[in-house]
């Protein structure tokens, strides 16, 4: 009996990473080709995040309006800092986002809740005639954010950039449940606060092209050792 048991719970165990493995290959298989860009400075998202977001610019509310008629993914990407140019230079990484939750208003505003799906490079911008622009993309190199074998990592190995995270959002005057946060798992935690953090453009696409949790854990550690808390207005010390 015990073995028929062992047996069973065998085959059920194969049965759902067989099943699981089917799903990342639908997932990777569905994804498109040719994506929506909505450029927004300072701000990233990652895989397994969601974030709200207020649409008020004519263009990108049609392109939220397009989205919705069609697989209801854009893509997330910032643009560069030294843009001079009329048309911006993006960055060659984003990431695809989901609408799960949209609102319209009545002043032809429109507020979403988009959640991160997986990270993209820009492979080449596409011409349209739509008032938004949209790029080819490509998603093999982070093919690892759709994968369901999560990385792991313990709080212990946190508790330093922990530390510096609370000082420098406390001398910003962010407002932070670290409590709620020690409750979600680490990818979850660290992935909402890169995105939470004070970083500049920069640093925060540094944490957004990390390829995996621990890369991005170090890139923290590293950014926030060229911080100086005593005089954090005059952001780094060169």
């Amino acid at each position: 009996t015990v073995f028929s048991m062992q047996a069973i719970i065998k085959l059920l165990t194969s049965i759902y990473i067989f099943k699981n493995l089917i799903k990342e290959v639908m997932i990777k298989h569905d994804l498109p080709k040719i994506i929506p860009i909505f450029p927004l400075s300072n701000f990233i998202i990652f895989p397994e995040t969601t974030v709200p977001l207020n649409i008020f610019e004519p263009r990108y509310v049609e392109m939220i309006n397009d989205s919705m008629k069609n697989n209801k993914l854009i893509g997330l990407i910032q643009p560069k800092n030294n843009n001079v140019n009329s048309v911006v230079d993006l960055h060659e990484t984003g990431c695809l986002g989901k609408i799960t939750d949209f609102k319209d208003s009545l002043n032809g505003t429109c507020l979403i809740e988009l959640s991160g799906l997986t990270r993209f490079k820009i492979t080449k911008e596409v011409k349209n005639n739509k008032l938004y622009r949209e790029c080819e993309v490509n998603f093999e190199y982070y093919q690892d954010d759709l994968s369901l074998q999560k990385e792991e990592l313990k709080f212990s190995d946190l508790e330093l950039i922990f530390k510096d995270l609370k000082s420098l959002f406390e001398k910003k005057g962010y407002i932070i449940n670290w409590k709620s946060l020690e409750k979600q798992n680490l990818n979850e935690t660290i992935n909402a606060l890169a995105m939470a953090s004070p970083f500049s453009l920069e640093e925060k696409q540094i944490l957004l092209e990390s390829k995996d949790l621990k890369i991005r854990k170090n890139k923290i550690a590293e950014i926030l050792r060229t911080y100086s808390y005593d005089n954090f207005d005059n952001t780094t010390v060169q």
